[in-house]
């Protein structure tokens, strides 16, 4: 080969080699960005949401979490940990500057309890309560969900609702100097939990109204709320005083957001126009398996909070 075509050639395949070099760290930078950009709400995946990714250990996935960019996480199963755990979990979200969703204290989908005037019931509500306000010592957690079981089918309603509301009194007159909130949850009858007595938006914010307690409060589950009533984004308003945390799941499937009916990218961008600063759990499934149905999780959350404001 002549030594200008040698030149030419080498000179060419040098500008070809930094073209794909610069392509390259162009798609990793922009990768990079795409997953420690944080996002513009709380959204919290469930620990264990990433576990073909961050295995099964929680403070692996918290990491693995919030280098995605995730401001929070949740936990249904805090109570249930061991103390040593708990507080490792706390020191590790306090380290990465995160939240923490609202852990189950009381939800027995099998039982009549909160409806009826019961010594027994009211004896188990406060050891709940005293169980609770442990595990807030341990972790700083600042949201609880409580579940007011089954309906009575013999006890007229609005005898079971002034039970409901007394009960939950008894409990925020335990928790409240606390500051520990504690969340009512209406879920629907129609798909998952027939025969509840929590069940629309409209009944828990009387029954809030009429409890009269700063800590007593509405986590919005908006899954449960498409079956129920629909109307998700004018009830957020009706009850936007009462709401203290949301949880997240699209219909029909309960999935990740994208996956059904829901416009989730309009329903956060109305939350993040009122000015919500608090967590909204990734109460659902995936659409997926494996890592590719962890890295579509993470595509459907940098989607619908992609939103202009």
């Amino acid at each position: 080969m002549k030594r200008r075509n040698f030149i030419k050639n080498t000179a060419a395949s040098g500008i070809a080699f930094t073209g794909i070099a610069g392509a390259l760290n162009a798609v990793s930078s922009e990768s990079k960005l795409s997953n420690s950009e944080k996002f513009k709400l709380k959204y919290a995946p469930g620990l264990g949401t990433f576990r073909e990714h961050a295995g099964s250990d929680p403070i692996d996935n918290i990491k693995f979490i919030a280098d995605q960019g995730f401001r929070a996480i949740f936990d249904n199963g805090l109570m249930g940990r061991e103390p040593a755990q708990q507080e490792q979990i706390a020191n590790e979200l306090a380290r990465q500057g995160m939240d923490l969703g609202p852990f189950v204290l009381y939800a027995d989908f099998s039982v009549r309890s909160m409806v009826l005037q019961d010594a027994e019931v009211k004896d188990m509500l406060k050891k709940k309560m005293a169980e609770g306000l442990e595990v807030q010592k341990r972790t700083g957690v600042k949201t609880a969900l409580e579940v007011p079981g089954r309906y009575d089918e013999k006890l007229d309603w609005d005898y079971q609702t002034s039970n409901v509301i007394e009960n939950m009194r008894m409990c925020c007159d335990i928790v409240g100097k606390t500051g520990l909130t504690l969340v009512m949850e209406p879920l629907n009858a129609h798909t998952d939990h027939p025969g509840l007595f929590l069940t629309k938006m409209s009944q828990t914010k009387m029954i809030c109204v009429a409890v009269n307690h700063p800590s007593c409060k509405i986590v919005d589950d908006i899954y449960h709320q498409q079956i129920t009533e629909g109307n998700i984004i004018p009830n957020i308003d009706m009850c936007w005083d009462y709401i203290a945390a949301f949880h997240i799941g699209d219909n029909p499937g309960r999935k990740e957001p994208t996956t059904g009916e829901i416009n989730y990218k309009n329903i956060f961008k109305h939350i993040y126009t009122k000015g919500y600063d608090g967590v909204l759990c990734c109460e659902h499934g995936k659409s997926k398996r494996g890592k590719e149905g962890e890295l579509a999780f993470i595509d459907a959350y940098r989607e619908v909070d992609s939103f202009e404001v």
